[in-house]
């Protein structure tokens, strides 16, 4: 669909089956390619949106080494932001509970900063999308962490799952962002490559 990303082989650096799924979505041909131990660390400094795209960027820069004339690596970080901390990936299942527990009956934010290189050129950006949760019983919290096991998750919960389709009062931003990647964000920026 866009003749401009023909000259390019697309690597998707993320482990994420949601990126990966939500990046097929656009139709567009691409392989997935991961590094293990990159550091995600971030200065404490740091709040809200600025985190994942510290991270984001970091991604990006141990990918660097794999950038030729015709590639392009996307990477990209999300988290689940209270307004006071952030909420990435839990620890354990007592840590997801108590994420959700604060989450419950409240309006957070989730922030995913994405960056897109060439040898060429790069693009770097940050989404953003208002999320209200419903009050949540302490045994929707404990079925949905056993069941479905949010540990790879950012704030402990995927929108896409069980727990969105009764916690999710409303949201205000991008339904995929919440996911991960923020398709239609994404798709302008590489309209621009």
């Amino acid at each position: 669909m866009l003749d401009n990303l023909s000259k390019y082989d697309i690597i998707l650096a993320s482990n994420s089956p949601r990126r990966k799924e939500i990046l097929g979505g656009l139709d567009l041909k691409f392989e997935v390619k991961t590094l293990s131990g990159i550091d995600e660390s971030y200065p404490d400094t740091l709040k809200g949106e600025e985190i994942p795209l510290h991270i984001a960027k970091k991604k990006a820069e141990a990918y660097k080494a794999l950038l030729n004339g015709n590639t392009m690596i996307i990477t990209a970080d999300t988290i689940v932001w209270d307004g006071e901390r952030v909420m990435g990936k839990p620890k354990d299942e007592a840590d997801a509970k108590a994420m959700l527990r604060a989450l419950s009956g409240k309006q957070h934010m989730v922030y995913t900063g994405v960056t897109i290189n060439t040898k060429e050129k790069s693009e770097a950006f940050v989404a953003s999308s208002k999320v209200k949760f419903a009050e949540l019983r302490d045994e929707d919290i404990e079925y949905y962490v056993s069941k479905y096991k949010p540990m790879d998750k950012a704030g402990s919960y995927g929108i896409q799952e069980w727990i969105g389709y009764i916690a999710v009062e409303g949201i205000e931003g991008s339904f995929y962002n919440v996911m991960g990647l923020p398709a239609q964000r994404l798709w302008q920026a590489l309209k621009k490559f």
